[in-house]
């Protein structure tokens, strides 16, 4: 376990509880992506996600950056979300009514001041709205950005757009999405020609939007959506997505267990107690939706004589079943994991909300702007926040390790 140094100020004590209540081709080799090898995170690294409303609604669920945390979870990496509805790669989804500096200016202050080692780029989606015509002003724009990016020294790994999923027929679904593919396309071109990572997740989010509704208002995604574009991306960058199965085997009153260590010093009525590893804590389950996703483990019991039986972790049940469940496999979908998923997810949406308000202040032509004269003296209080995110990045980072689990096993009388 690694040990962290977070300062935290007493005057801010009262605030900390405030805030703290309440590969890329999908299938394919990553290491055959454009100009990839397996994808890693180091020590010190600022992960930017920066585009469109693909980022900016992933605020209010953390998916992203909770699956690259956990992911990586013995590094410490930090992470700003510069996601802005109706953006493009000429940054004019950013315009504000305080000019200087103009939206392109105000993108490339927001980049710089994001201080990134590593970019997730997601455009196009905007763009594609003006179709053909429209594609050599996209790359000219996309091109910039990406020198921009190279300026500062960070790694960029491109995204794809996503489809539009509609049954309205007067949304001309087929003809948009056309458009996008070809964006999509576009983009992987200019990842190519510059020896960037390519992310293509269109066609994944495609197939997913055929199995379940993932997609809303046409072109968002829901909370299933990021859950599920979360797990696209983890198996894409060749992350280990593999739901592990522990095995417990009685015979002759002797437990042998697989992918977990049997205990000694078991209560009287337990018939086995046993300690899992998890190599990563699992993906928070989508609050709506719980029954359509798979982030459980698997535990199989053989060798139990006929009748109902209770796993329990930490005094709490976990799941029952009859011998003949725990023979085929019970999915552990509850426990210490699931409740230390939840609270790194919470702590990644506090953080970033805190970050949102920083960055994009409601009065920001007051504070910042042209009429800071008026308001500028709350530039202070925006610079303290720091004080908070960075508190709560450090906390984000030590709790983000997958902890041992022990179970017991007792016969339900």
């Amino acid at each position: 376990m690694r040990s962290l140094k977070v300062p935290v100020l007493a005057g801010h004590i009262v605030l900390l509880f405030f805030f703290l209540s309440g590969g890329f081709v999908s299938g394919q080799d990553p290491s055959k992506s454009t100009g990839s090898s397996r994808f890693t995170l180091k020590d010190g690294d600022r992960v930017v996600f920066l585009g469109n409303s693909i980022f900016e609604n992933d605020f209010q669920f953390g998916y992203l950056e909770m699956m690259l945390t956990t992911r990586f979870s013995d590094k410490g990496v930090t992470f700003r979300n510069l996601g802005w509805t109706g953006d493009n790669v000429w940054g004019e989804g950013r315009s504000t009514y305080t000019n200087p500096p103009t939206p392109y200016q105000h993108l490339m202050q927001d980049i710089t001041n994001a201080k990134p080692t590593v970019v997730f780029l997601g455009y196009g989606g905007v763009e594609a709205q003006d179709g053909r015509e429209g594609l050599p002003k996209f790359k000219e724009g996309l091109n910039k950005l990406l020198d921009k990016i190279d300026s500062l020294g960070a790694q960029t790994v491109l995204l794809s757009t996503i489809p539009v999923v509609s049954k309205d027929t007067a949304q001309r679904i087929a003809e948009r999405n056309a458009d996008l593919e070809l964006y999509s396309n576009a983009i992987s071109e200019v990842a190519s020609s510059r020896g960037k990572q390519y992310l293509d997740i269109y066609k994944p989010v495609l197939a997913a939007s055929k199995k379940d509704s993932i997609i809303e208002n046409t072109v968002h995604l829901t909370e299933l959506g990021y859950y599920q574009l979360a797990t696209i991306m983890e198996k894409a960058l060749g992350l280990d997505a593999a739901k592990a199965t522990t095995s417990i085997t009685f015979a002759k009153d002797k437990a042998e267990a697989s992918n977990a260590r049997v205990l000694n010093g078991s209560a009287a009525n337990t018939l086995v107690k046993f300690a899992v590893e998890n190599k990563y804590l699992p993906l928070p389950t989508p609050k709506s939706v719980s029954d359509v996703v798979d982030n459980a483990r698997t535990i199989r019991i053989s060798g139990l004589k006929k009748g109902y039986y209770v796993l329990t972790s930490e005094n709490n049940q976990v799941a029952v079943g009859s011998a003949k469940d725990w023979e085929k496999g019970v999915e552990i979908k509850q426990g210490p994991q699931y409740t230390q998923s939840e609270s790194v997810q919470n702590m990644i949406v506090r953080k970033n909300e805190l970050h949102f308000f920083q960055y994009r202040p409601l009065n920001q032509t007051y504070i910042i702007g042209f009429r800071r004269y008026e308001q500028g003296r709350h530039v202070k209080g925006l610079e303290e926040q720091n004080i908070l995110i960075k508190w709560l990045e450090g906390q984000i980072i030590l709790n983000s390790e997958a902890k041992e689990v022990v179970y017991e096993l007792r016969k339900v009388e």
